[in-house]
């Protein structure tokens, strides 16, 4: 396999992957790019690259920006903005799990918590909803403290050290 062709497979590859991390295609595969791109590249680059409009590079670079996962960057002396990505593949993963835990984790337990407090009349069918919605808030909180605390793992150096003694 030649490089453009194990390029290409590779943008394409982890396009189709980006919406089990929580992005569209586009997203990803504009990522992807960055990520193996030897310099920041212009939106014009990116479109040209990925055969995408402007519209869908300047909708999805704006995305990731919000995301925490792409940057603008300027060269002397151009007017154009040109983007890199994160390339550092844990605080890839920290920076993500970190902005999916706000965007639907935190949303879920606040709706949850919600819905689980709710007052009842004591008919079966209420109590097992509250029930039911307790014990999914309760699962829910304990899956972002999980997030939470392997986040804060990767950016604590004694947490590191004392992972490695218990190695």
């Amino acid at each position: 396999m030649k490089f453009e062709e194990a390029k290409n497979k590779y943008i394409q590859t982890w396009g189709a992957l980006g919406s089990q991390w929580g992005i569209n295609k586009t997203m990803a595969q504009i990522q992807a790019l960055l990520m193996i791109s030897t310099e920041a590249l212009s939106i014009e680059e990116i479109m040209s690259e990925l055969q995408i409009s402007r519209g869908n590079a300047s909708m999805n670079i704006r995305a990731l920006i919000d995301w925490g996962i792409v940057f603008k960057e300027t060269k002397s002396g151009e007017r154009k903005e040109f983007f890199t990505t994160e390339k550092n593949l844990d605080r890839l993963a920290v920076t993500i799990a970190k902005e999916r835990s706000r965007r639907e984790l935190q949303p879920a337990i606040r709706m949850l918590k919600e819905v689980s407090t709710i007052e009842t009349n004591d008919s079966i069918a209420e109590m097992e909803f509250v029930s039911q919605t307790e014990k999914l808030h309760d699962f829910v909180s304990k899956a972002d403290s999980l997030v939470d605390k392997v986040t804060q793992y990767k950016e604590n150096w004694l947490s590191k050290l004392i992972m490695k003694i218990l190695k």
